[in-house]
């Protein structure tokens, strides 16, 4: 995840024109990552913390050092929706880049619809279950001097995936503008702004 500061107004780095739907999703989703990206220095701060009481003090702390780990995921779950928006995740294609804006929009749109959301939807159904269950016995850390209150941060795991559907979500719809014309489109394509502004 990228630290440069992102304005929730700024387009996506790519070519998908935005429609009435997907443009305030995306505000809000980019919005959410930002904010997030504040947990990292809290990571960074219980880190040095608990370093500093192992090897100054001579006292770990196991409640820190579950911290550490439950803010790094909380950190890494809630920005991956940001990552989808922005498109700055990992994307393992090699044809991709030679097809034409178009095919590469049915691609997307067909991954997201076949694949992605229903995989992130039995995700998400099969975490619900597993969040509600430590809130109803009031889970603890198994460790004498971990933490209570388990269900704080595996409810965390859903959230983030929620998160990550309305993302999807948001990108199908954008691909379904270029393709279909629906929702209906607020911008033209960059493709189709650039040759617009080579016209005489």
């Amino acid at each position: 995840m990228s630290f440069k500061p992102v304005s929730p107004d700024a387009p996506a780095p790519d070519a998908l024109p935005y429609n009435r739907i997907s443009r305030p999703l995306d505000r809000l989703l980019v919005a959410i990552g930002q904010a997030s990206a504040w947990l990292w220095l809290a990571v960074l701060l219980v880190v040095l913390a608990n370093v500093f009481s192992r090897f100054a003090l001579s006292r770990g702390s196991i409640a820190l050092e579950e911290l550490s780990w439950h803010l790094f995921g909380a950190a890494l779950m809630l920005a991956l929706a940001y990552a989808v928006v922005r498109d700055d995740h990992v994307r393992v294609d090699v044809l991709r880049e030679r097809f034409s804006l178009r095919s590469q929009a049915w691609i997307e749109l067909l991954a997201i619809a076949l694949l992605a959301l229903p995989v992130i939807v039995l995700m998400i159904d099969a975490l619900i279950p597993y969040a509600y269950k430590a809130y109803l016995y009031n889970e603890r850390s198994q460790a004498p001097s971990g933490l209570p209150y388990r269900f704080i941060f595996k409810s965390v795991l859903p959230i983030g995936l929620v998160l990550v559907a309305l993302a999807l979500l948001s990108r199908a719809l954008r691909c379904s503008t270029l393709l279909f014309n629906f929702p209906r489109a607020l911008t033209a394509p960059s493709d189709e702004r650039d040759r617009t502004r080579s016209q005489p």
